[in-house]
């Protein structure tokens, strides 16, 4: 998706930590000097909210408000870093929307929550089904659409972990804009569809900070299956598979790689599929721009954080594969689609190493800009 996102507080941070202009004093001083300031003591929790600003074709000005919450268990610095980050949204088209990702550690990794919620009304793209769709005039699905998926896991021994799985998506009041010079066949749930899915995930973490990982690994297999019987419009089922490693090069130099796996089988609707694109992977292309029911993906980056000159600043440089088929037997070389990009990185906590991260990325699309705080894997 050629989606253009600026932060009104990079803007800030660059004024007030480069720049180093004089200010009048007022509510906006203030506001920089808070959010760019880190005075929390250690194992105190941290607390951030900045407003955003987004443009992309099909939803015009995008206003929001982004935040993150960060914090140990029982304030404990031996505890792992967990984190709840919230972004709420809208356009100058009426569209909305709030998400909440969590990734949240108990004390001494007993319990380990990992999940994402989202409720949003905002167009979806859409460009067919497979590794070969056309790539311009897709149609425009507009829903409303609920998401919460959640894993509960319990430490079976030091950083495995493992636990029950629920998945609950439901798109409601769609309407289908077939493209002028295009007419597709409508997939299995545009018309609506809502889908429960219960099962279970294995994971392995020993990452210390998520948002920032120099070095540590995760890996996670999982099974959910969505029935009738659940409440679901469609029977289906998937494994997903991710692993993800990161390696110091040096004090301030981190390799990072990743390998992502779907894996589904039955009737699929149209917006679970196996999904190509977005800011965590195969950054560049839109979110389901290519989509099936299977996909095989992986990326690797190189982080300079920060800099050597500055106390603040760093950048990444990243490029990764990707490749969707409708079965297994079916994934072909001539389909692995390609992308790379590079990113500015700023550092928003400096005593719990955090950093805001501007990425763009490059694909036969177009590029692609994403705005998020903490690394993409």
């Amino acid at each position: 998706m050629k989606k253009i996102k600026a932060l009104l507080l990079v803007s800030a941070i660059i004024i007030a930590a480069s720049c180093r202009v004089h200010a009048q004093e007022g509510w906006f001083k203030r506001f920089v000097q808070k959010t760019i300031s880190d005075t929390t003591a250690p194992g105190e929790s941290s607390f951030r909210i900045y407003p955003t600003l987004g443009y992309s074709p099909e939803t015009s000005f995008e206003f929001g408000l982004s935040s993150l919450l960060i914090f140990q268990a029982n304030k404990d610095t031996l505890n792992r870093l967990s984190e709840v980050q919230a972004f709420t949204f809208v356009t100058l088209e009426a569209q909305y929307g709030i998400w909440l990702d969590n990734a949240i550690y108990g004390d001494k990794d007993k319990w380990f929550f990992l999940g994402r919620t989202r409720f949003q009304r905002f167009p979806l793209l859409y460009y067919g089904i497979g590794p070969e769709t056309v790539g311009e005039d897709p149609a425009l699905i507009d829903a409303n659409y609920i998401l919460f998926k959640q894993r509960v896991l319990r430490k079976i021994k030091p950083n495995f972990f493992a636990g029950p799985e629920v998945d609950y998506q439901q798109l409601y009041n769609t309407n289908f804009e077939q493209p002028d010079n295009h007419t597709y066949d409508k997939p299995l749930g545009s018309d609506g569809t809502r889908n429960i899915g219960l099962g279970a995930a294995l994971v392995y973490d020993n990452r210390h900070n998520v948002l920032n990982v120099r070095k540590g690994f995760f890996g996670e297999i999982s099974f959910l299956k969505y029935s009738s019987g659940l409440g679901s419009d469609f029977n289906f089922q998937g494994v997903n598979l991710d692993v993800r490693s990161s390696h110091p090069v040096s004090a301030r130099n981190v390799l990072a790689w990743q390998l992502l796996g779907n894996f589904y089988s039955g009737n699929v609707p149209f917006n679970q599929l196996a999904l190509m694109g977005g800011e965590m992977i195969m950054r560049g292309y839109y979110y389901g721009r290519y989509r099936d029911k299977n996909m095989i993906a992986g990326q690797v980056e190189h982080r300079w954080l920060p800099f050597g000159f500055s106390k603040r600043f760093g950048a990444v440089a990243f490029a990764g594969t990707a490749v969707v088929a409708p079965k297994l037997s079916a994934f072909t070389f001539k389909h692995i689609r390609p992308s790379g990009g590079v990113g500015l990185r700023y550092l928003l906590f400096p005593k719990k190493d955090i950093y805001l991260r501007l990425d763009v990325g490059f694909t036969k699309d177009g590029p692609g800009f994403y705005l998020f705080t903490g690394e993409a894997f």
